[in-house]
């Protein structure tokens, strides 16, 4: 049964009543390209094929009744008015699809009420962005009842959509996120990475066909999981911000590598690292794309494995369990390997030749049980569709 056979036939159950339609929408890897969204840099995610799925029917009531599929258990929530949503005002595992309701209802979109049932096949906390998926799913059902489906004439655009849940994100939910999340779970397609510059909205969808060079992008959730609001995401956020000001340009995007050496006395030492990072990872990205155009995948190793270096040394959003994962897989053979998401947990991606996955996911496990880390759970990452209509 698929996920969104799960939350139809949940729906049903639950309701009383079969659904009036179901959207999914994916998790995503972030093959490179990070903490450079909200800087208005340049990104190259891959969506996975798990998903969150959202059955949905229309109500006329302005209520807005939600429930979620978790391990073969379906949680409700109490009843929302969406006209009464407010920042603040709802909290737990509410908040992201309440959230959406509110960011629609804010941009005029007029959501009649509804029923939402989410069933979700994305880990929780391992850095896949499941808090996106759930959002562009919730915004893509919802906008179906409202009578603007995203498929039909009077849709709005996918750039419209991914800013409207990452307004979720920001405002309701109070993560201060980039784009780049919502936008790889809309705009993904398979096979291919995406080429996001987040300043444009310019997206080109880049060829990412590993298993032709005999390769496979292993990805590991460390199983320790991660959180935007609870974590040093903002702080990082709020110095870039000032970095930016203090040096006069709009965004870290606007700083060259060739640059880098000439800021000692332009910027407090604290700062200093985080601008780095950016401005390297922005050119990393480039030269990834490069890289991949040239269908020379394996060659994208290094770049991957100093992506790292910088997140780890630079940014410091890594953990114990992320250099673990790294250094174990470069040790038994991995081309690169990475840190992926926002960090502080969550889970990191390795490139790996087919022959030798085995061998670098046992050491890996090995690693993870001499340091008396929870096992880890691994498995091939390969690009797949993003958000659409199901049912």
């Amino acid at each position: 049964m698929t996920v969104a056979d799960a939350a139809e036939a949940t729906f049903t159950e639950t309701f009383g009543r079969p659904p009036d339609a179901v959207w999914s929408a994916p998790g995503r890897v972030n093959l490179i390209g990070e903490h450079t969204d909200y800087n208005d840099g340049f990104v190259l995610p891959f969506a996975l094929p798990m998903r969150i799925a959202v059955a949905v029917r229309s109500r006329t009531d302005g209520a807005l009744r939600i429930a979620t599929l978790r391990n073969g258990t379906v949680d409700h929530g109490d009843p929302l008015a969406i006209d009464d949503l407010a920042p603040g005002l709802v909290e737990g595992w509410l908040t992201y699809p309440a959230g959406v309701a509110w960011s629609l209802r804010e941009a005029g979109v007029s959501v009649p009420g509804a029923e939402v049932l989410i069933s979700s096949e994305v880990p929780t906390g391992a850095g896949l962005s499941s808090s996106a998926a759930v959002e562009c799913a919730v915004a893509l059902a919802l906008l179906d009842v409202a009578g603007r489906p995203q498929d039909g004439p009077d849709g709005p655009s996918l750039p419209e959509i991914a800013r409207w849940a990452q307004r979720a994100e920001n405002d309701f939910a109070g993560a201060p996120t980039g784009v780049l999340d919502q936008t790889a779970s809309l705009a993904c397609t398979a096979a291919h990475g995406l080429f996001f510059d987040v300043r444009t909205g310019a997206t080109e969808q880049i060829p990412f066909d590993t298993a032709s060079e005999d390769l496979e992008l292993l990805v590991v959730d460390t199983r320790a999981s991660h959180s935007h609001s609870e974590s040093g995401y903002r702080a990082r956020r709020e110095g870039c911000e000032r970095a930016a000001e203090l040096l006069g340009v709009n965004a870290l995007r606007d700083v060259g590598v060739g640059e880098l050496d000439r800021l000692d006395d332009r910027l407090p030492p604290d700062l200093l690292p985080l601008v780095r990072h950016v401005v390297t990872e922005n050119d990393r990205v480039l030269r990834t794309v490069q890289v991949l155009r040239s269908e020379k995948i394996a060659e994208i190793g290094p770049l991957l494995s100093a992506s790292h270096a910088s997140l780890r040394d630079d940014y410091r959003v890594s953990s114990p369990e992320l250099d673990v994962t790294v250094d174990a897989a470069l040790a038994a053979g991995a081309l690169g390997a990475r840190m992926t998401g926002g960090g502080f947990g969550g889970s990191a991606i390795a490139l790996v030749r087919t022959q030798d996955r085995s061998t670098v996911e046992s050491a890996v496990d090995s690693a993870f049980a001499k340091h008396h880390f929870p096992s880890p759970r691994m498995f091939v990452g390969v690009p797949a569709a993003g958000a659409g209509r199901d049912r």
